[in-house]
């Protein structure tokens, strides 16, 4: 409303201007010599005070266009530089519509710095107790590993039961301690990851000799599950990844389709555009769990079917390697049957 009304005023103010300049004239020309003057003269030099009384507003309300132009324009700038993180904190010292509008955001600038910077610091808090508990979980994982390997040497069995039920305990202790050791793997590289001190080498890879090491890589696990994998040569389709952990991501998938895939078949499947690379990893199981799909790349989230050796953090890390690469991963059912990974790496 302040705006307007000093438009008003302004205009009201110009427009007396020019009457008054007008009057001034007419009578200053009149007191000159009265007797030149008639009737039409004097409203022509009226006229052209009017005239430029309304030039004069007109100016006047270019200006402050021009200058509200400027305004709004230094204030767009100052939010780009928000966005890319370079802006200072301001205030302003108007006592206008315009100035108060700067003045809220400029409190609301220094309010989400100050709440980035708390985020900031509890995620490196975050990443740093992550990193804690993964060196702490090592130093009892090593002691158990040489604990079983001192077993093995020394312990001494009498009958057949006691070797099979030896045999039985030994292999469960091994599988636990395997598990524990993929744990404090995965939470150092969790703690990576979010710390920001896990650096991506990328260069230019072929996608059929990324899927190859990824199966080549899991040959075992597949041989004692029983799991085949087809992996079609569809000609050469170039990526630009870092390939060891974009094979680590691929890995994870495929060895989740291998746990849930019956002991069936991985297939792979893979095709190029301009856009995107689209990479394709399903099986032939009976697929996910309706209300698991929302949340399979949760960190630590276990679905209905999950594995009993599962930690619930391969899906997740493998989301976040992708998308660190410029790419798009996603879980659904394929229609039929089985479980199918979609990843798309863009090109720009």
């Amino acid at each position: 409303m302040s705006g307007r009304k000093n438009i008003l005023v302004i205009l009201g103010f110009v427009l007396s201007t020019g009457l008054i300049t007008a009057a001034v004239s007419a009578m200053l020309v009149s007191r000159h010599d009265s007797r030149l003057l008639n009737y039409n003269q004097r409203v022509l030099f009226t006229a052209i005070g009017f005239l430029a009384g309304v030039f004069l507003f007109f100016l006047t309300f270019l200006y402050r266009n021009k200058m509200e132009a400027m305004r709004i324009q230094a204030l767009v700038d100052y939010l780009e530089q928000v966005n890319t993180g370079k802006a200072v904190i301001l205030s302003t010292s108007g006592e206008d519509d315009f100035s108060k509008l700067e003045d809220e955001i400029y409190k609301t600038v220094t309010f989400l710095y100050q709440t980035k910077e708390v985020a900031v610091q509890a995620k490196n808090d975050f990443a740093e107790n992550l990193s804690n508990i993964a060196h702490q979980i090592k130093t009892p994982i090593t002691a158990i590993s040489l604990s079983i390997q001192m077993m093995k040497q020394d312990f001494v069995v009498h009958t057949r039961e006691e070797e099979k039920s030896y045999g039985k305990h030994l292999e469960q202790m091994e599988k636990q301690l395997s598990r524990l050791t993929h744990l404090e793997e995965a939470l150092l590289v969790l703690a990576r990851l979010d710390a920001g001190t896990l650096l991506l080498q990328k260069r230019e890879v072929d996608v059929f000799t990324l899927l190859t090491l990824a199966a080549d890589n899991l040959r075992e696990l597949f041989t004692e599950t029983g799991t085949s994998i087809d992996i079609p040569e569809l000609g050469e389709m170039v990526v630009t990844v870092d390939p060891d952990w974009t094979m680590e991501a691929v890995m994870n998938l495929m060895k989740n389709c291998m746990e849930h895939g019956n002991a069936g078949e991985i297939h792979c499947f893979y095709g190029q555009n301009p856009l995107y690379t689209e990479i394709l990893i399903w099986d032939d199981g009976e697929g996910f769990a309706k209300e698991d799909i929302p949340h399979l790349f949760e960190r630590f989230y276990r679905g209905r079917n999950a594995g009993k050796s599962g930690i619930g953090i391969g899906l997740s890390l493998a989301k976040e390697m992708i998308e660190r690469q410029n790419g798009t991963i996603r879980a659904r059912n394929k229609p039929g049957s089985g479980a199918l990974f979609e990843i798309r790496i863009y090109s720009h």
